[in-house]
């Protein structure tokens, strides 16, 4: 039976190789294509520990699990967040390790313009918020309200609360007599780059000579990235 680690942050296929390229553990579609595709229909477990990142490809992968055609076993390892849990959803049974912690919430993004564009923004991430409790839904079996006050209320779970909401089906190593314990949790979830440091890094590696991007650039950007390392980056997608 494979095991396929599901790390780092959630990135689309087309960002992976920038996130490779600053050595940022990361989790894409394509990657997760590529071994499906190679265990050929073998029941397979994918080892989740991510902080999630990007819904619209953590949604692309919830597809490719569900649709596998042999049995999938989704053991939650350490951390499972925001579009890490989308993920988590697609397995046919979801295990936790004890000290694990699980954590849903609403979505964000970056917005500029009038109030008319904030309204319209608001709108969107509404409807995505909904898009995914239907994902929630059918896991848990629970309503769309209380999922999505869940959701609003950024709420934090041990194994043994997930596993009573319905997210997990079962607590590896439990024997009955399990006792959760709180996880030291620091304040990073996910690193996740700038639409401008992407785009810079893009122009930089495939075009050098019509970069603006210099040497001390990438060293500027390779030093921040390990500052954050260190303490850990607060933005949620």
């Amino acid at each position: 039976m494979p095991d396929i680690d599901v790390n780092g942050t959630i990135v689309s296929s087309d960002d992976a190789w920038i996130y490779d390229y600053f050595g940022i553990e990361n989790t894409s579609p394509n990657k997760i294509r590529k071994v499906l595709e190679e265990a050929k229909g073998e029941d397979v477990t994918f080892r989740v520990n991510s902080g999630g990142g990007d819904v619209f490809a953590g949604n692309e992968i919830y597809y490719l699990i569900a649709n596998y055609k042999g049995r999938t076993t989704v053991d939650i390892t350490g951390f499972a967040a925001s579009a890490a849990t989308i993920i988590c959803c697609a397995g046919q049974r979801v295990r936790a390790t004890p000290g694990m912690q699980y954590m849903i919430h609403n979505v964000s993004c970056s917005a500029y313009g009038d109030y008319n564009e904030m309204d319209h923004t608001s709108e969107i991430l509404q409807n995505a918020n909904r898009s995914i409790s239907n994902i929630y839904r059918l896991k848990t079996g629970m309503s769309e309200e209380d999922l999505l006050k869940l959701m609003n209320n950024e709420t934090w779970m041990d194994a043994t609360r997930a596993r009573e909401l319905g997210f997990v089906d079962e607590i590896i190593g439990d024997n009955g007599l399990f006792n959760s314990r709180p996880l030291t949790i620091h304040n990073g979830v996910a690193k996740i780059l700038s639409d401008e440091v992407k785009n810079k890094i893009r122009a930089s590696v495939k075009n050098p000579e019509l970069s603006d991007m210099t040497d001390e650039d990438l060293l500027m950007q390779r030093n921040k990235l390990n500052l954050l390392r260190m303490r850990g980056e607060i933005k949620h997608v």
